[in-house]
Protein backbone atom coordinates (compact mmCIF):
# COMPACT_ATOMS: atom_id res chain seq x y z
CA UNK A 1 0.00 0.00 0.00
CA UNK A 2 1.48 3.82 -1.16
CA UNK A 3 0.97 7.04 0.32
CA UNK A 4 1.15 9.85 -2.69
CA UNK A 5 1.04 13.36 -2.91
CA UNK A 6 -0.25 15.97 -5.36
CA UNK A 7 0.94 19.13 -5.72
CA UNK A 8 -0.32 21.48 -8.65
CA UNK A 9 -2.01 25.58 -7.69
CA UNK A 10 -4.53 24.25 -10.78
CA UNK A 11 -7.41 22.29 -8.68
CA UNK A 12 -8.42 20.92 -11.95
CA UNK A 13 -5.45 19.07 -12.46
CA UNK A 14 -4.82 17.88 -9.14
CA UNK A 15 -8.60 16.33 -9.39
CA UNK A 16 -7.77 15.14 -12.53
CA UNK A 17 -4.49 13.00 -11.28
CA UNK A 18 -6.46 11.88 -8.43
CA UNK A 19 -8.61 10.30 -10.66
CA UNK A 20 -6.48 8.77 -12.64
CA UNK A 21 -4.30 7.48 -9.98
CA UNK A 22 -7.19 5.62 -8.72
CA UNK A 23 -7.87 3.81 -11.98
CA UNK A 24 -4.35 2.49 -12.10
CA UNK A 25 -4.94 -0.66 -10.09
CA UNK A 26 -2.12 0.26 -7.77
CA UNK A 27 -2.75 -0.63 -3.80
CA UNK A 28 -3.32 2.89 -2.83
CA UNK A 29 -3.10 3.28 1.44
CA UNK A 30 -3.97 7.16 0.58
CA UNK A 31 -3.68 10.12 -2.01
CA UNK A 32 -3.03 13.98 -0.81
CA UNK A 33 -3.14 17.29 -2.02
CA UNK A 34 -1.29 20.50 -2.00
CA UNK A 35 -1.78 23.73 -4.00
CA UNK A 36 1.47 24.86 -3.41
CA UNK A 37 5.25 23.87 -1.79
CA UNK A 38 4.64 25.65 1.38
CA UNK A 39 1.45 23.73 1.93
CA UNK A 40 3.03 20.18 0.42
CA UNK A 41 6.21 20.24 3.44
CA UNK A 42 3.63 20.67 6.04
CA UNK A 43 1.56 17.79 4.70
CA UNK A 44 4.83 15.51 4.76
CA UNK A 45 5.45 16.37 8.14
CA UNK A 46 2.26 15.53 8.85
CA UNK A 47 2.40 11.98 7.12
CA UNK A 48 5.45 11.36 4.73
CA UNK A 49 4.52 9.93 1.25
CA UNK A 50 5.40 7.14 -0.51
CA UNK A 51 5.49 8.72 -4.56
CA UNK A 52 5.06 13.03 -4.36
CA UNK A 53 3.92 14.36 -8.27
CA UNK A 54 4.62 18.16 -8.27
CA UNK A 55 4.16 21.27 -10.96
CA UNK A 56 7.11 23.76 -10.99
CA UNK A 57 5.41 26.97 -11.37
CA UNK A 58 3.91 27.72 -8.04
CA UNK A 59 3.79 30.56 -5.45
CA UNK A 60 4.93 30.76 -2.21
CA UNK A 61 7.61 27.62 -3.39
CA UNK A 62 7.55 26.08 -6.25
CA UNK A 63 8.28 22.80 -7.32
CA UNK A 64 12.53 22.69 -7.33
CA UNK A 65 12.42 24.23 -3.91
CA UNK A 66 10.08 21.69 -2.79
CA UNK A 67 12.28 18.67 -4.35
CA UNK A 68 15.48 20.13 -2.92
CA UNK A 69 14.03 20.42 0.59
CA UNK A 70 12.52 17.12 0.16
CA UNK A 71 15.48 15.44 -1.19
CA UNK A 72 17.64 16.87 1.89
CA UNK A 73 15.02 15.91 4.44
CA UNK A 74 13.43 12.97 3.20
CA UNK A 75 15.47 10.77 0.88
CA UNK A 76 13.23 7.86 0.60
CA UNK A 77 10.39 9.88 -0.89
CA UNK A 78 10.58 9.37 -4.85
CA UNK A 79 9.61 12.50 -6.84
CA UNK A 80 8.16 13.09 -9.65
CA UNK A 81 7.63 16.65 -11.56
CA UNK A 82 4.59 17.19 -13.76
CA UNK A 83 5.35 19.94 -16.32
CA UNK A 84 4.81 22.09 -19.53
CA UNK A 85 7.20 21.83 -22.21
CA UNK A 86 7.76 25.61 -21.33
CA UNK A 87 9.53 24.50 -18.68
CA UNK A 88 11.27 21.08 -19.53
CA UNK A 89 14.79 22.90 -18.74
CA UNK A 90 13.71 23.50 -15.46
CA UNK A 91 12.69 19.71 -15.05
CA UNK A 92 15.81 18.45 -16.39
CA UNK A 93 17.50 20.58 -13.63
CA UNK A 94 15.36 18.50 -11.23
CA UNK A 95 17.47 15.33 -11.86
CA UNK A 96 20.27 16.66 -9.17
CA UNK A 97 17.53 17.16 -6.91
CA UNK A 98 16.66 13.33 -6.78
CA UNK A 99 13.90 13.95 -8.97
CA UNK A 100 12.97 10.24 -10.07
CA UNK A 101 11.17 10.65 -13.47
CA UNK A 102 9.21 13.66 -14.86
CA UNK A 103 5.89 14.00 -17.08
CA UNK A 104 5.53 16.65 -20.09
CA UNK A 105 1.48 18.20 -20.33
CA UNK A 106 -0.96 17.42 -21.11
CA UNK A 107 -0.77 14.37 -19.01
CA UNK A 108 -2.28 11.39 -19.73
CA UNK A 109 -3.32 7.88 -18.55
CA UNK A 110 -0.63 5.80 -19.69
CA UNK A 111 1.89 8.04 -18.69
CA UNK A 112 0.97 8.30 -15.35
CA UNK A 113 0.34 4.79 -14.78
CA UNK A 114 3.53 3.65 -16.46
CA UNK A 115 5.26 5.94 -13.96
CA UNK A 116 3.67 4.58 -10.98
CA UNK A 117 4.52 1.18 -11.86
CA UNK A 118 7.97 2.04 -11.89
CA UNK A 119 7.98 4.24 -8.67
CA UNK A 120 6.54 0.54 -7.34
CA UNK A 121 9.23 -1.42 -8.96
CA UNK A 122 12.29 1.07 -7.34
CA UNK A 123 10.46 0.90 -4.07
CA UNK A 124 10.31 -2.85 -4.07
CA UNK A 125 13.62 -2.94 -4.67
CA UNK A 126 14.56 -0.97 -2.19
CA UNK A 127 12.65 -2.18 0.36
CA UNK A 128 14.17 -6.16 -0.61
CA UNK A 129 17.66 -4.96 0.18
CA UNK A 130 16.73 -3.56 3.47
CA UNK A 131 17.12 -5.25 6.50
CA UNK A 132 13.62 -7.62 8.34
CA UNK A 133 10.53 -5.82 9.54
CA UNK A 134 11.30 -8.09 12.42
CA UNK A 135 14.31 -6.35 13.30
CA UNK A 136 13.27 -3.24 12.33
CA UNK A 137 9.96 -3.62 14.91
CA UNK A 138 12.80 -4.45 17.27
CA UNK A 139 15.09 -1.62 16.97
CA UNK A 140 11.93 0.83 17.56
CA UNK A 141 11.09 -0.93 20.56
CA UNK A 142 14.36 -0.85 22.32
CA UNK A 143 14.54 2.54 21.19
CA UNK A 144 10.90 4.01 22.22
CA UNK A 145 11.36 2.69 25.95
CA UNK A 146 15.03 4.32 25.97
CA UNK A 147 13.41 7.55 25.01
CA UNK A 148 10.28 7.05 27.35
CA UNK A 149 12.53 6.51 30.29
CA UNK A 150 15.76 9.00 29.45
CA UNK A 151 18.09 6.51 29.65
CA UNK A 152 20.82 7.74 27.42
CA UNK A 153 22.98 4.83 27.72
CA UNK A 154 20.38 2.44 26.40
CA UNK A 155 19.93 5.28 23.22
CA UNK A 156 23.60 5.70 22.61
CA UNK A 157 23.93 1.58 22.88
CA UNK A 158 20.27 1.02 19.93
CA UNK A 159 22.07 3.41 18.15
CA UNK A 160 25.27 2.35 17.56
CA UNK A 161 24.14 -1.20 17.22
CA UNK A 162 21.63 0.08 14.15
CA UNK A 163 24.40 1.64 12.07
CA UNK A 164 27.34 -1.07 12.90
CA UNK A 165 24.65 -4.12 11.33
CA UNK A 166 24.36 -1.19 8.22
CA UNK A 167 28.30 -1.75 8.38
CA UNK A 168 28.25 -5.23 8.35
CA UNK A 169 25.04 -5.59 5.69
CA UNK A 170 27.20 -2.73 3.66
CA UNK A 171 23.90 -0.57 2.81
CA UNK A 172 24.45 2.37 0.60
CA UNK A 173 24.17 5.34 2.31
CA UNK A 174 20.75 6.04 0.47
CA UNK A 175 19.47 3.10 1.74
CA UNK A 176 20.48 3.49 5.00
CA UNK A 177 18.61 7.36 4.47
CA UNK A 178 15.86 5.92 3.47
CA UNK A 179 15.62 3.04 5.89
CA UNK A 180 16.14 5.53 9.14
CA UNK A 181 13.63 7.88 7.94
CA UNK A 182 10.73 4.91 7.94
CA UNK A 183 11.91 4.01 11.48
CA UNK A 184 11.77 7.45 12.59
CA UNK A 185 8.36 7.72 11.39
CA UNK A 186 7.34 4.98 13.37
CA UNK A 187 9.01 5.77 16.04
CA UNK A 188 7.52 9.44 16.47
CA UNK A 189 4.03 7.44 16.16
CA UNK A 190 4.73 5.46 18.96
CA UNK A 191 6.01 8.15 20.87
CA UNK A 192 2.72 9.80 20.14
CA UNK A 193 0.81 7.22 21.50
CA UNK A 194 2.62 8.48 24.43
CA UNK A 195 1.47 12.08 23.63
CA UNK A 196 4.90 13.15 22.90
CA UNK A 197 5.12 14.51 19.63
CA UNK A 198 8.15 13.79 17.54
CA UNK A 199 9.02 15.65 14.22
CA UNK A 200 9.50 13.46 11.46
CA UNK A 201 12.24 16.01 9.61
CA UNK A 202 14.01 16.61 13.41
CA UNK A 203 16.92 13.99 11.17
CA UNK A 204 18.54 16.18 8.95
CA UNK A 205 20.44 13.83 6.40
CA UNK A 206 21.74 17.02 4.56
CA UNK A 207 25.57 16.44 3.94
CA UNK A 208 25.70 13.21 5.70
CA UNK A 209 28.26 10.64 3.54
CA UNK A 210 29.09 8.52 6.55
CA UNK A 211 28.38 6.60 9.55
CA UNK A 212 29.90 8.75 11.93
CA UNK A 213 28.29 12.07 10.95
CA UNK A 214 25.16 10.00 10.82
CA UNK A 215 25.47 8.30 14.06
CA UNK A 216 26.27 12.12 15.65
CA UNK A 217 22.75 13.41 13.72
CA UNK A 218 20.71 10.45 14.97
CA UNK A 219 22.23 11.20 18.62
CA UNK A 220 21.57 14.76 17.63
CA UNK A 221 18.02 14.56 17.18
CA UNK A 222 17.63 11.37 19.87
CA UNK A 223 18.81 14.32 22.28
CA UNK A 224 16.54 16.92 21.04
CA UNK A 225 13.47 13.96 21.71
CA UNK A 226 14.74 13.57 25.11
CA UNK A 227 15.00 17.10 25.93
CA UNK A 228 11.30 17.84 25.03
CA UNK A 229 9.98 14.46 27.43
CA UNK A 230 11.93 16.53 30.09
CA UNK A 231 10.25 19.86 29.35
CA UNK A 232 6.95 18.32 28.96
CA UNK A 233 7.14 16.56 32.18
CA UNK A 234 8.44 19.93 34.29
CA UNK A 235 5.62 22.16 32.84
CA UNK A 236 6.21 24.99 30.81
CA UNK A 237 6.12 28.55 32.52
CA UNK A 238 3.64 29.73 28.95
CA UNK A 239 2.28 27.42 26.63
CA UNK A 240 3.50 27.73 23.21
CA UNK A 241 0.49 27.12 21.47
CA UNK A 242 -1.28 30.21 23.18
CA UNK A 243 1.72 32.28 22.81
CA UNK A 244 1.66 31.53 18.64
CA UNK A 245 -2.32 32.18 18.80
CA UNK A 246 -1.33 35.36 20.37
CA UNK A 247 1.49 36.10 17.75
CA UNK A 248 -1.01 35.58 14.85
CA UNK A 249 -3.74 37.72 16.23
CA UNK A 250 -0.73 40.38 16.20
CA UNK A 251 0.54 40.29 13.26
CA UNK A 252 -2.07 39.30 10.51
CA UNK A 253 -1.62 42.20 8.55
CA UNK A 254 1.99 40.82 7.46
CA UNK A 255 3.05 37.84 5.65
CA UNK A 256 4.83 35.41 8.05
CA UNK A 257 5.76 31.67 8.02
CA UNK A 258 5.70 28.62 10.70
CA UNK A 259 9.22 28.61 10.66
CA UNK A 260 9.27 32.22 12.26
CA UNK A 261 6.91 31.58 14.53
CA UNK A 262 8.67 28.44 15.75
CA UNK A 263 12.45 30.23 15.97
CA UNK A 264 10.26 32.85 18.25
CA UNK A 265 9.26 30.07 20.42
CA UNK A 266 12.32 28.41 20.08
CA UNK A 267 10.35 25.12 18.97
CA UNK A 268 11.90 22.89 16.18
CA UNK A 269 9.21 24.02 12.91
CA UNK A 270 8.14 20.33 12.34
CA UNK A 271 7.70 19.68 15.88
CA UNK A 272 5.75 22.90 16.30
CA UNK A 273 3.51 22.35 13.05
CA UNK A 274 2.70 18.68 14.49
CA UNK A 275 2.06 20.27 18.35
CA UNK A 276 -0.03 23.05 17.27
CA UNK A 277 -2.56 20.61 14.74
CA UNK A 278 -2.60 18.12 18.00
CA UNK A 279 -3.86 21.00 20.14
CA UNK A 280 -5.94 22.85 17.91
CA UNK A 281 -7.58 20.40 15.37
CA UNK A 282 -6.20 22.49 12.77
CA UNK A 283 -2.43 23.30 10.60
CA UNK A 284 -0.91 26.34 11.05
CA UNK A 285 -1.76 27.20 7.74
CA UNK A 286 -5.37 26.83 8.15
CA UNK A 287 -5.62 28.24 11.85
CA UNK A 288 -3.82 31.54 10.30
CA UNK A 289 -6.15 31.92 7.28
CA UNK A 290 -9.40 31.46 9.36
CA UNK A 291 -8.39 34.38 11.66
CA UNK A 292 -7.46 36.15 8.55
CA UNK A 293 -11.15 35.57 7.04
CA UNK A 294 -12.99 36.71 10.79
CA UNK A 295 -10.87 39.65 10.78
CA UNK A 296 -11.63 40.79 7.05
CA UNK A 297 -15.42 40.16 8.09
CA UNK A 298 -15.56 42.35 11.15
CA UNK A 299 -13.56 44.93 8.57
CA UNK A 300 -15.92 44.66 5.74
CA UNK A 301 -18.80 45.75 8.12
CA UNK A 302 -17.38 49.27 8.25
CA UNK A 303 -18.43 50.63 5.05
CA UNK A 304 -15.25 53.51 5.54
CA UNK A 305 -12.92 50.90 4.17
CA UNK A 306 -12.41 49.87 0.91
CA UNK A 307 -12.38 45.90 0.40
CA UNK A 308 -8.42 46.37 -1.26
CA UNK A 309 -7.29 48.12 1.99
CA UNK A 310 -8.96 45.36 3.89
CA UNK A 311 -7.28 42.92 1.78
CA UNK A 312 -3.54 44.32 2.74
CA UNK A 313 -5.05 44.73 5.90
CA UNK A 314 -5.40 41.36 6.76
CA UNK A 315 -1.68 40.33 5.18
CA UNK A 316 -3.02 39.56 1.61
CA UNK A 317 -1.00 41.78 -0.79
CA UNK A 318 -1.76 39.88 -3.35
CA UNK A 319 -5.64 41.60 -3.81
CA UNK A 320 -7.39 38.58 -6.15
CA UNK A 321 -5.56 36.36 -3.90
CA UNK A 322 -7.58 37.62 -1.36
CA UNK A 323 -10.84 37.47 -2.70
CA UNK A 324 -10.09 33.90 -3.70
CA UNK A 325 -9.33 33.08 0.02
CA UNK A 326 -12.08 34.57 1.03
CA UNK A 327 -14.91 33.24 -0.66
CA UNK A 328 -13.42 29.93 -0.69
CA UNK A 329 -13.68 30.41 3.63
CA UNK A 330 -16.73 32.14 3.81
CA UNK A 331 -18.60 31.09 0.67
CA UNK A 332 -19.01 34.49 -1.20
CA UNK A 333 -16.55 36.94 -2.42
CA UNK A 334 -15.72 40.16 -0.07
CA UNK A 335 -18.17 42.19 -2.30
CA UNK A 336 -20.84 39.88 -1.70
CA UNK A 337 -20.33 38.96 2.07
CA UNK A 338 -20.52 43.47 2.35
CA UNK A 339 -23.96 43.22 -0.02
CA UNK A 340 -25.30 40.66 2.67
CA UNK A 341 -24.26 42.77 5.13
CA UNK A 342 -26.14 45.86 3.59
CA UNK A 343 -22.97 47.81 3.43
CA UNK A 344 -22.26 49.74 0.38
CA UNK A 345 -18.92 49.33 -1.24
Amino acid sequence: MFEILLVDDEPIIRMGLHKIIETSGVEIAGIRMAENGAEALERIREKPPHFLFTDIRMARMDGLELCRKVSEQYPHIQTVIITGYGDFEYARTGISLGVKDYILKPITKKQIHDCLHRLIGEEMKRRQALPSLTQSNEWVDEMTEALWTLDEQAVFHSVRSLLEDYDAKELRMEQRKALLGELWQILSHRLSERDVTVPFDMLDWNGVHSSDIMNKRLMEATGKVMSAIRVKRRGRAKDPIEEAKKYIEEHLTRDFSLEEVADLLGLNASYFSQLFKQVTGETFAHYRISRRMERAKLLLADPNRKITDISYEVGYADHPHFTKTFKKAVGLTPKEYREKLGVDS
